[in-house]
């Protein structure tokens, strides 16, 4: 009877672990949370889920602006460095 339930108990374990996996990576949830705080989704309060606390929707404004400006500056340098390297421009 203890062996019954000694197996028992082993293959619900075994069978159990698959329960938890995911379809994404530790690179793929970061990068996520990453995008959520940039989007200034850590500014959410309980208070105010699903929106952003008023009294933080001034410092989203200006990070998002930040982020928009820096993502603009990125291209443009992207592109500049494309042009010099192409012959002939």
């Amino acid at each position: 009877m203890k062996m019954f339930a000694m197996l028992a108990v082993s293959v619900a374990a075994l069978g159990s672990t698959n329960v938890f996996a995911q379809s994404k990576t530790r690179a793929q949830v970061y990068q996520e949370l990453i995008e959520a705080q940039q989007n200034g989704l850590n500014f959410v309060t309980d208070a105010s889920y699903p929106d952003v606390n008023p009294a933080f929707q001034g410092t989203v404004e200006y990070l998002k602006k930040q982020a928009i400006a820096k993502a603009e500056s990125a291209n443009r340098m992207a592109k500049a460095a494309s042009d010099a390297a192409v012959p002939g421009n």
